[in-house]
């Protein structure tokens, strides 16, 4: 029911029994309520905004006026860029939109997958699903993914909508790669120690290869190797102190990685798009190159590389045999559009106990 202003009781001035000031008051006062009671009462269909966006997904208007998609640049300046409404709509539901619980899981997805939906769903009990849409989406995808030829693809767990790069700038993560550079030295130190003491597994090293490919790890898949961080007690506590370290599940990783002079690392995959390697250079002679996703790039004594694994990547070392091998730390690190809610979920479900 709609009530026209004339028909509003508004007492006269005179039986007000003030002046025309507090009149003018109390007339003022009924015209905000009976605004209240009009905007209390109109029904949200009637909101033009409202009726444009449903317009729009019923074909009624162009999807891409007004709208832009980001290009490589641009998603190299906002890698922690959030989504916006309308974007959120089209997908069905953003990434920290609560996941529907009659959501199907594909019944052909492979052992693995099922293995993380029934962790995913376990977290989901003891927690919430707000947040785990993009974990969803990507497990129901994963099958998929592994069936196409792609430069980018990873082998255990894709991540949807997360802008992809090979190599990412040092902004991505300012603050612990300065904290690696800043402690170069005491590292480099530490290494040359354990190098010196052989090569072999008794003093931690694990051999991958037979032209001096060798790691010692600090951490291997989420597991701190008490042993070897104990004899790197500066690089251990460097490792602590970052911000954005994987140490908590099977995906991060920590350790010196040596290649011999001659050595090549066939093209391969990483297993997920939700981390960063971060290669602290320690020793690297001439010839020596990573290409990551096609684009090639050389280390630097004491400067770190951002490196997303995911895309198909090879490593070789064509120096002389003089010139020693190319020694690297990597350090795993979170992508940095990976939110909170999504890496303590990923934490859960990539525990080392699982």
């Amino acid at each position: 029911m709609h009530w026209p202003v004339s028909t509003l009781p508004l007492p006269l001035y005179s039986d007000l029994g003030a002046h025309s000031l507090s009149g003018l008051l109390w007339t003022l006062l009924l015209l905000f309520l009976w605004h209240c009671y009009r905007m209390g009462t109109d029904s949200p269909s009637h909101s033009p905004m409202l009726s444009s966006r449903r317009s729009m997904k019923n074909g009624g208007g162009s999807k891409s006026c007004g709208r832009s998609k980001l290009s490589r640049g641009d998603q190299i300046g906002h890698f922690i860029s959030m989504e916006t409404e309308e974007e959120e709509d089209e997908r069905g539901q953003g990434y920290l939109t609560p996941v529907l619980s009659h959501a199907l899981f594909p019944a052909q997805a492979s052992k693995e997958a099922k293995k993380l939906y029934a962790a995913l769903q376990e977290y989901a009990k003891r927690y919430s699903w707000v947040g785990m849409g993009r974990i969803h989406k990507g497990l129901r995808e994963q099958e998929r993914l592994a069936s196409h030829s792609t430069i980018q693809k990873p082998h255990l767990f894709y991540l949807p909508d997360v802008p992809s790069v090979p190599f990412f700038p040092r902004d991505a993560h300012r603050h612990d790669i300065e904290v690696l550079e800043a402690n170069y030295h005491v590292i480099l130190a530490e290494f040359q120690a354990v190098y010196q003491r052989g090569i072999d597994s008794k003093s931690g090293w694990t051999c991958m290869g037979p032209k001096g490919q060798a790691v010692f790890p600090l951490y291997s898949a989420g597991v701190c190797v008490a042993g070897n961080c104990r004899s790197c007690p500066c690089t251990y506590r460097t490792l602590l102190s970052l911000r954005t370290f994987i140490n908590s599940n099977s995906l991060g990783s920590a350790g010196f990685w040596i290649l011999g002079p001659g050595a090549t690392l066939g093209s391969s995959y990483g297993p997920t798009n939700t981390r960063l390697r971060c290669h602290l250079g320690l020793q690297t002679p001439a010839a020596c190159e990573l290409v990551v996703g096609g684009e090639p790039q050389c280390w630097s004594e004491g400067h770190c590389l951002l490196v997303d694994d995911s895309f198909l990547h090879t490593v070789s070392h064509k120096g002389s045999q003089e010139a020693g091998p190319r020694v690297i730390l990597s350090v795993d690190l979170w992508h940095p559009n990976v939110a909170a809610a999504e890496r303590q979920a990923l934490d859960f479900m990539f525990s080392p106990e699982l």
